[in-house]
């Protein structure tokens, strides 16, 4: 029996709840977009008598589909060019998901997305739907076909990957804030000295082009070298002009729940730095370039109030 118009509404109403969960599963809004997608065509050609409990039903489907996208995209990104990080979502943006909990939050932080690459599959969705779904480990073992004690095992695992990652203690909202200010005015400022005094000695920075944009494949370690990358990024230039297609302006702003930087030509998002702030400094600085990544945060953009900008036109 084809689905009712309630039946879709119904749908409708998971789809955010859906979106939220396949984004942080993949690291990617379009693909997260495409799994909901399958799983409403999915949805559609069941038996919706047969279905008891729909969002359990919904849900088992997308995380399934998406096991196998992160299956795939192991080996494609084998061949990516350059450093893989996941798409950058602006503040306010639906697909966030649900903020009420520090795990909530953590489990959508640039810095957990990026480390829960580190994470297999199935150690992914565990994490992902235990700590930023609640879901009981009773429900997760009929989502992934697993035991109850497996799921708590794989996720202790998981939590433990990426807590490995992540050893400092990061500082609150307001704290990070002026850090960020502090940050581009030392950029814009143009000398290396004090942006080493934000940075930790350990301090990284990462790139994403895709090989659309250039960017190095390997990771700048160490205040010294990330502030010298960073004296040179943000120094006015024609050919920096000439690369992003126009005279970029750098604005203080928020991606996925943490201070971020956020380059701007015209109307066109054209970079977001996510700044990984700690009660040492800046640990870490993650770039996303690549303009395939960057369509979702360009929408975001145009619909919000973003006042002037710190920095530019560079």
């Amino acid at each position: 029996m084809p689905p009712t118009e309630d039946d879709v509404d119904r749908f409708e109403a998971a789809r955010p709840r859906l979106e939220a969960i396949a984004y942080r599963l993949l690291g990617s809004a379009g693909e997260a977009e495409d799994a909901v997608q399958e799983t409403f065509l999915r949805w559609q050609a069941a038996d919706t008598d047969r279905i008891e409990v729909l969002e359990a039903w919904l849900t088992k489907v997308l995380t399934n589909l998406c096991l196998n996208q992160l299956a795939s995209a192991r080996a494609r990104r084998e061949t990516y060019v350059g450093r893989w990080l996941p798409e950058p979502l602006l503040a306010g943006d639906p697909m966030l998901g649900p903020a009420e909990t520090a795990e909530q939050r953590e489990s959508v932080s640039y810095a957990v997305l990026t480390l829960m690459e580190r994470l297999s599959p199935v150690e992914r969705a565990v994490y992902v739907l235990r700590e930023a779904f609640g879901h009981p480990h009773r429900e997760i073992a009929e989502i992934l076909d697993i035991t109850e004690a497996a799921s708590q095992q794989i996720l202790h695992r998981a939590k433990q990957h990426v807590a490995d990652g992540r050893a400092r203690t990061e500082v609150d909202g307001a704290a990070a804030r002026r850090v960020i200010a502090e940050f581009l005015a030392a950029a814009a400022g143009g000398r290396v000295e004090p942006l080493v005094r934000l940075l930790t000695e350990d301090a990284v920075s990462v790139t994403d082009g895709g090989g659309k944009v250039p960017a190095r494949a390997k990771a700048f370690e160490g205040a010294v070298a990330v502030a010298t990358f960073l004296r040179g990024l943000f120094k006015p230039g024609q050919a920096k002009r000439a690369l992003v297609g126009g005279t970029p302006e750098v604005y203080a702003w928020t991606a996925n729940g943490g201070p971020a930087v956020v380059a701007v030509v015209g109307d066109r998002v054209v970079g977001v730095m996510c700044l990984e702030v700690t009660a040492e400094g800046i640990a870490a600085l993650r770039s996303q370039v690549n303009p395939d990544k960057l369509d979702r945060a360009t929408a975001r953009w145009a619909v919000v109030d973003h006042g002037e900008p710190l920095v530019g036109p560079l």
